[in-house]
């Protein structure tokens, strides 16, 4: 006969009952005199969290597809390409809030510039390399048709790469998502600040 699982540690258990009550239900902050946590707050900093990462991503998308698509179609710019994605994956993300935090202030603004900084590497290696390997004999085949080369991209070249640029998509939404955490050192309030102002929270 099996043995019954071990029981949870007490200790684990009382840290889920803690969260679960400040989540559903609030508590006084540590500096006293108001309430906070409780699903009003929770959902208020979790609309905005995916707020700022939407217009962040969007951002992103409208800055780098373009210059993928047009390297890609070309099918120039592969050291440009990869650095981006290189350069993406290097970037310190707390100190690039703190430098745009210091060139154009805190606010709204420069979260957004700082997380769509972060999201376009992806997005513009992933579309240059979507759009460059796409079989040449389709792209030759539709000129020979006297298709246009704007024409090429949006229906041969486009269609076809539109799974790996997908996937720089996600992986940009993802870093977005992340960092957005660490929004509130921007004076923009989000999910983080359950982390970040332990002294109000606890």
């Amino acid at each position: 006969m099996a043995l019954p699982p071990p029981p949870l540690p007490a200790a684990f258990l009382s840290l889920f009952g803690d969260a679960f009550n400040f989540v559903f239900s609030g508590r006084e902050a540590e500096t006293g005199g108001v309430t906070v946590g409780g699903t009003s707050q929770v959902i208020e900093l979790a609309t905005k969290q995916i707020e700022v990462t939407l217009l962040a991503l969007a951002v992103a998308i409208l800055l780098a597809m373009p210059v993928g698509l047009w390297l890609g179609h070309r099918q120039q710019g592969e050291f440009l390409a990869v650095s981006a994605g290189n350069a993406g994956r290097a970037i310190p993300e707390l100190a690039l809030i703190a430098l745009m935090a210091a060139a154009i202030g805190v606010g709204l603004v420069n979260l957004v510039v700082a997380l769509a900084i972060l999201g376009i590497p992806p997005i513009l290696t992933n579309t240059y390399v979507g759009i460059s390997q796409v079989d040449r004999a389709s792209v030759e085949a539709a000129r020979g048709m006297g298709m246009s080369e704007t024409g090429i991209v949006r229906k041969v070249e486009l269609p076809l790469a539109v799974p790996t640029i997908m996937g720089g998509v996600r992986t940009a939404a993802i870093n977005i998502v992340a960092t957005a955490t660490i929004a509130p050192l921007a004076g923009i309030l989000t999910l983080g600040d359950f982390i970040i102002a332990r002294n109000v929270y606890g």
